[in-house]
């Protein structure tokens, strides 16, 4: 069986992305896979610093976190947009579980996407989540998922409202799933 986390990276109540890592995270476990939905608020992290981790060690979030993400076949982050990048939150996580020795950015596929009360659905900062996390050594695939209008675009169940974006979030786990069987 597949393992996989999906992650926000936002933890603001009701979160847009929250609910589209949970969206996603639905349809991953309907495709067979066991999923895990991470909720950055139980993995707490200072602002990294090699002055910090030099000191202190590395932090017990950020060794559960690496540990986490060594073992998942798929990682999907819903990444909120901040001013064109990724959230301080979601860059900060990145940064201290990079640093761990497990090789955490290298066993999974990786799907990215956002949700946005915009249009365009924040897709603007995922070219910047790509490229850090392909930096990294991370495999992501092409297709992104992009959730504009995000305050009306989940049912209460927690699903997509509109034909569209739902069949774009089915081609997408179809691509993550499809890549880790393979």
């Amino acid at each position: 069986m597949l393992r996989a986390l999906t992650l926000s990276g936002s933890v603001r109540v009701d979160s847009s992305n929250s609910r589209l890592a949970n969206a996603v995270g639905n349809k991953l476990s309907l495709s067979g896979a066991d999923v895990t939905n991470i909720d950055l608020l139980n993995y707490p992290l200072e602002l990294f610093s090699e002055d910090s981790e030099a000191a202190n060690g590395e932090p017990d979030a950020a060794v559960m976190l690496a540990q986490m993400f060594a073992q998942a076949d798929i990682i999907f982050i819903a990444s909120p947009e901040y001013n064109g990048s990724v959230s301080p939150l979601l860059k900060n996580t990145i940064d201290w579980v990079s640093r761990q020795k497990s090789g955490p950015y290298k066993n999974a596929t990786f799907g990215i996407g956002a949700a946005s009360p915009g249009k365009m659905g924040g897709v603007g900062g995922l070219g910047h989540l790509r490229e850090i996390l392909n930096k990294l050594g991370a495999l992501v695939i092409p297709l992104t998922l992009g959730v504009g209008s995000s305050f009306n675009a989940f049912t209460e169940n927690g699903e997509f409202v509109e034909d569209i974006i739902a069949r774009r979030a089915d081609n997408l786990v179809t691509q993550l799933v499809s890549i880790r069987r393979n």
